[in-house]
């Protein structure tokens, strides 16, 4: 079971980076206009595409992790394409099997309308964008965080930074 104190970590962190780059338009004007907490630019880019090479390279050491359950919390962040729009959602409570991630959408779509909060949702492996687990008040992983920071209030980008484990 999650601490009331881990859940409300893992929530900062996840609305925070729903805030901040969650949704990407690809094409065209958006279907349907974007929540206000979705960001769809004011962050780099190549950052952004290196933190989820990052991630990616390094998912291995979450998948150990996962597999001792040696954290509290589980999430893998997934794009999720709605015709020409695409938006990253963290995946929360985890599992993997036969090279699958399958967990919980754990915010409200901002562009796509093909998912819903708390929908069930799977992932190859090799698709996530990102990856992260919480131990105590640390977050490790969560690479695509970075990129994010500088649209942050200086006060919530250091709160934030200083809880992020590389």
């Amino acid at each position: 079971m999650v601490s009331w104190h881990m859940k409300r970590l893992m929530g900062i962190c996840m609305a925070a980076v729903m805030m901040l780059g969650c949704s990407k338009k690809e094409t065209g004007q958006a279907a349907n206009p974007p929540k206000p907490e979705t960001l769809t630019s004011s962050y780099d880019e190549a950052a952004m595409d290196a933190a989820i090479a990052t991630a990616r390279s390094r998912v291995d050491e979450f998948l150990k992790v996962l597999e001792e359950k040696g954290a509290d919390s589980f999430s893998v962040k997934a794009p999720i394409r709605d015709g020409d729009e695409t938006e990253h959602f963290w995946i929360v409570d985890v599992s993997y099997k036969n090279g699958v991630f399958s967990g919980e959408i754990g915010n409200d779509p901002g562009f796509v309308r093909n998912v819903k909060l708390g929908q069930t949702w799977e992932i190859k492996k090799e698709e996530i964008s990102d990856w992260m687990y919480t131990k105590g008040d640390l977050i490790h992983g969560g690479f695509t965080i970075d990129p994010l920071l500088g649209s942050f209030p200086k006060e919530k980008a250091d709160a934030l930074r200083s809880k992020l484990v590389r």
